[in-house]
């Protein structure tokens, strides 16, 4: 159906495609996977027309193809959906289905809200997801967004009378278990009418859904094989150049923490999603914390960042009460690295160099003017030390991918001197060479005294991470468990207390 041949893309001081060909069958789940910089976000970014390759051709049922832009892209039946969502929360389910075709609907200048609702409520059937096309959709849970973005997608690729091919772009890394079940019974069931290319950094994943997999490594393509042949170990070789060992997690590094305590919650409620949560962080500790979605952990991170104001209870850190504000928690030494890197992680139009000094800009300032030299030197260090895949420290984080990205979230708080770090899902959209990364920076952390609070996208990671493990449910914190290395708790243990 779809090809690339030769294809190779540069960009200032990046050779970003080199020499790449894949090729998509009718009714079939091909999976992409590589590092981040591996060259996947430019490939997928080719096929949806917001870049052009240098060389090379691509051709649709055998006959080369030109895709001008995104609109051009879907005309031609090809549509993405993105791991970061296109979705306008504050348009209703309708209006973001029909985004840009909204002519159809209209009659001497007026919308049909009728006939509107009728045909969202034909292509959500489409997706088994049965919600009010009224509904806003700010109003809908993370993955029912991700349907309407799915069913989107499958309506403007139907539109040109073929066989649709979906982009799939980490559809599964802010899903929980029951969702990801959901859309990939649906994703099996929607093949027989459209073929996919479902990009993951989680291996298992990829080769539970895909038929084929290719696997890129520095911009090219370094092996393609059958899925059912494939392992994940075979994988993770193939992309890093090492084997994926026992010691993924450091856990050889995991020390005992320090009597000291860094950070203690006291009795601290918030609405409905915190209710009376007490617990104290050692220095020097990985203090893990589990649970579903809606359990509370993640506003629980936001208090202790200084985003949330608690109704009741109170934060320390030392003697010092936490007053709810960001840069209190910052001048306290707490570090928050975000789920939403680019929402709240990074300023995605300053460089790397500006994001990674913008918490401590007195260490690159003289008489309050920022020394230009002094700060490209530090990022540059900084650039060496986490691997950060990027043309420069002066290019801007908007153009690095998601993996890199959150290494200059990561980097930023090292270099402020952060003493405590709430981690919320600091893995996210990393592939399994840059998690190793981080998990030996968060080992290095630790061992200088750094206290780590941390949700992970796994149970496995946090088990693996972890000194202890606060399990929480309905707002509150149910239970804690050591984590010691060698008697780590198994995930049935942790379950138990989630659900």
């Amino acid at each position: 159906m779809l090809s690339l041949k030769n294809v190779t893309k540069r960009f200032p001081g990046v050779l970003a495609l080199d020499d790449v060909s894949i090729e998509v069958r009718p009714n079939e789940i091909v999976g992409l996977i590589g590092e981040n910089g591996a060259g996947k976000s430019t490939l997928m970014k080719l096929l949806t027309g917001a870049y052009r390759q240098d060389t090379g051709e691509i051709e649709l049922g055998g006959k080369p193809l030109v895709i001008r832009n995104p609109r051009d892209a879907t005309s031609k039946g090809i549509a993405m959906v993105y791991q970061e969502q296109s979705i306008l929360p504050n348009l209703t389910v309708a209006e973001n289905l029909f985004l840009g075709r909204e002519e159809e609907f209209v009659t001497f200048g007026r919308v049909n809200w009728t006939k509107l609702k009728r045909a969202a409520r034909k292509e959500l059937a489409t997706v088994h997801l049965d919600v009010d096309p009224l509904t806003p959709c700010e109003d809908l849970s993370f993955g029912q967004r991700q349907m309407v973005e799915l069913a989107r997608a499958l309506s403007l690729a139907s539109r040109t009378g073929g066989t649709p091919i979906i982009l799939l772009d980490e559809p599964t890394s802010v899903l929980e278990a029951g969702e990801i079940e959901i859309l990939f019974g649906l994703v099996r069931e929607l093949k027989s009418r459209a073929s996919f290319v479902f990009v993951s950094h989680r291996l298992d994943e990829l080769l539970s859904l895909s038929d084929r997999v290719y696997v890129m490594k520095d911009g090219k393509v370094v092996s393609e094989m059958a899925s059912a042949t494939a392992s994940v170990a075979k994988l993770h070789e193939l992309m890093v150049g090492r084997s994926l060992h026992s010691e993924y997690y450091r856990e050889n590094l995991q020390k005992p923490c320090r009597a000291e305590v860094a950070l203690s919650v006291r009795n601290a409620s918030l609405g409905h999603v915190l209710d009376d949560v007490s617990f104290e962080v050692r220095c020097g500790e990985v203090f893990g914390v589990a649970g579903v979605v809606g359990s509370g952990r993640e506003e629980l991170c936001r208090v202790i960042a200084g985003l949330e104001k608690l109704d009741a209870g109170e934060v320390m850190v030392g003697a010092t009460r936490l007053k709810p504000q960001a840069n209190h928690a910052v001048a306290l030494g707490i570090g928050y690295v975000p789920r939403e890197r680019k929402v709240e992680g990074l300023v995605t139009q300053m460089s790397v160099a500006q994001n990674l000094t913008l918490p401590r800009l007195g260490a690159v300032s003289r008489a309050g003017v920022v020394r230009k030299s002094s700060e490209r030197a530090l990022a540059n260090e900084w650039i060496k030390r986490l691997h950060i895949k990027t043309p420069g420290p002066d290019a801007s984080c908007r153009n690095l991918s998601g993996g890199n990205q959150q290494k200059v979230v990561l980097a930023k708080w090292r270099f402020a001197g952060s003493q405590f770090l709430v981690l919320d899902h600091p893995t996210r959209g990393l592939d399994v060479g840059a998690k190793e990364e981080v998990y030996q920076l968060i080992r290095e952390l630790t061992a200088e005294g750094v206290a780590v609070v941390l949700t992970g996208d796994t149970l496995e990671e946090i088990l693996g991470l972890s000194h202890r493990v606060m399990v929480m449910r309905d707002g509150r914190a149910e239970k804690v468990l050591p984590c010691e290395v060698g008697c780590k708790p198994s995930q049935v243990e942790i379950v138990e207390h989630m659900v």
